[in-house]
């Protein structure tokens, strides 16, 4: 049997390992920095996030990251990096304040584990997308991007176009072509052909169910003939859980599945397209939007892809909480203190989240499932915040979303819960604010807007007895009539009134003024009313 060559270039059979030194050296001191005194030459295959309320898990090789030990005593830390040791990881990456270092280097020393202070300005997604990047080029999967000339994105896509035979793509989130194949024959379509013209890929019906799959997939997904649109096989740019973008293949062979070596061609692909973009992220010089550009644009619901969960890691399964948080009187100043408060230790447990100013508030979107557990999330801000901030901070819930177009709406929740809050300062209304906090505000407030729009729904008579100077006992009267159910006594005694008093005044309403009340439908009706128009 003849023997087949593949044209698949052979991996490396024997990468030297990466040491944690040698991820230290090449993240570089603004990054990440070793604290105490030992050695950084142990091996490092691969990173995992660690949660403090679980246990460590069996970590060989494995660097931890631990976003949420800033609040941890120095015995409960010692406790976990001993634990960690014990089971063979080879680092713990923390956020410590420069005061604890000599506390941190001391748990070092004894624990014999490799303890990393990773800089506050860098977010654990990022540095997880960077060392899942480092550690990916240990394997060489394809040629590095030193070896493709000045623009190694046209070099990859033209390689990947040899290959399938077909136009090839690559995008950033935005769905810009960032670089595009010109190899002489290849297949390409009116759609693919339009796309590189405008650098831009055109607006299509099935774009955002495709490109939401495919932001989601870990490997190349083929998608069929569709009308003038050629058979495309696809896959994500990713650096470890960070979406980056997107490479498209026109396949000349045909309607077929997506064969290994196929695949195995765009999981390299998308490996060294990563790279690239990454540095172009760490550069601050990518053509994507930053993820805080990305909930603006959920926040107002213009100019929606629909992949915006995707983008920003959040599963629509799942869903999205909003939190919105609100400072009365607070200055630019504040509101850019709050919301750097916020994500800074929102982060620490949630490393999805993503907060921005937006108009004299501070808006956080994260994953979770039910409003209860955002509550839970939100709470230890509250003293945090009032601290660094400015007491009397409130923070309304809005959500579980599933979809990008409902955040806008969650958005206008949230500022009709803070709203309420607001109106209702004076009484026993909660800091964190919820729907079910203050519906029967929101009811109201509805049923006012409902009245304003609507003049059929008011009764003229109720209208003439509320803007009449002499009428107003009578309208305080019923009101409260009302409210007590009917109940005479409680009437007189909430308005300090004799009985009589209140009697005499039903029956000027309804004999002199045309109030009809005798209906539980017309009592309810006038309550709503009155209660509209109350202050």
């Amino acid at each position: 049997m003849d023997e087949v060559i593949s044209p698949t270039p052979p991996l490396r059979s024997a990468a030297p390992p990466v040491t944690l030194g040698e991820l230290i050296e090449q993240l570089g001191p603004r990054t990440i920095a070793s604290i105490g005194a030992p050695g950084t030459r142990v091996a490092v295959t691969g990173t995992e996030f660690l949660d403090i309320a679980d246990e460590v898990p069996d970590a060989p090789g494995t660097l931890l990251l631990a976003p949420s030990t800033a609040s941890l005593s120095t015995a409960r830390l010692a406790a976990v990096a001993a634990g960690a040791a014990e089971r063979g990881a080879a680092g713990l990456a923390v956020k410590c304040s420069s005061d604890r270092i000599p506390a941190l280097a001391a748990i070092a020393e004894s624990s014999g584990l490799p303890l990393l202070r990773v800089a506050d300005r860098i977010s654990w997604r990022l540095l997880d997308a960077q060392l899942t990047h480092l550690l990916g080029e240990a394997e060489a999967p394809l040629a590095g991007p030193q070896d493709r000339g000045a623009e190694p994105l046209f070099a990859l896509a033209n390689e990947l176009a040899e290959f399938f035979g077909g136009s090839v793509a690559i995008e950033d989130l935005s769905r810009n072509i960032l670089a595009y194949s010109s190899v002489p024959g290849q297949l390409i379509d009116a759609l693919r052909t339009h796309g590189i013209l405008a650098r831009q890929v055109p607006a299509s019906p099935y774009n955002d169910d495709q490109y939401r799959t495919v932001l989601r997939s870990e490997g190349a997904i083929k998608y069929p003939r569709l009308g003038e649109e050629e058979p495309r096989v696809a896959v994500a740019i990713k650096a470890g859980a960070l979406p980056l973008g997107s490479i498209w293949a026109i396949d000349a062979a045909g309607e077929g599945p997506v064969t290994p070596e196929q695949d195995e061609r765009m999981r390299r692909a998308s490996a060294l397209a990563g790279a690239h973009l990454l540095d172009d992220l760490r550069a601050h010089s990518t053509n994507q939007r930053p993820r805080e550009d990305r909930l603006r644009t959920l926040l107002t619901g213009i100019d929606l892809t629909g992949t915006e969960f995707a983008e920003l890691g959040i599963p629509e399964e799942r869903g999205a909480v909003l939190l919105g948080f609100d400072v009365p009187g607070a200055g630019p100043t504040a509101i850019a203190q709050l919301r750097s408060t916020v994500i800074r230790h929102l982060v620490l447990h949630r490393p999805d989240a993503v907060a921005v100013a937006h108009r004299g508030r501070v808006y956080t979107l994260f994953a979770a499932g039910d409003v209860d557990e955002a509550v839970t999330v939100a709470r230890p801000l509250l003293p945090l915040i009032d601290r660094l901030v400015g007491e009397g901070t409130r923070v309304a819930v809005a959500g579980p979303t599933h979809r990008s177009g409902d955040v806008a709406g969650a958005r206008e929740l949230a500022d009709r819960l803070l709203g309420a809050a607001a109106r209702g300062a004076g009484s026993s209304m909660p800091r964190i604010v919820t729907a079910a906090n203050v519906r029967p505000s929101l009811v109201v407030e509805r049923v006012a807007e409902l009245f304003a729009a609507a003049a059929e729904l008011r009764d003229p008579a109720l209208d003439a007895l509320s803007e009449a100077e002499g009428t107003r006992p009578i309208v305080e009267t019923l009101l409260v009539w009302l409210e007590c159910f009917g109940n005479v006594a409680q009437t007189a005694e909430r308005l300090d009134v004799h009985q009589n008093t209140v009697r005499h005044r039903l029956r000027r309403a309804s004999e002199t003024h045309g109030i009809k009340l005798e209906l539980a439908d017309e009592r309810l009706a006038a309550w709503l009313q009155l209660r509209a128009n109350a202050p």
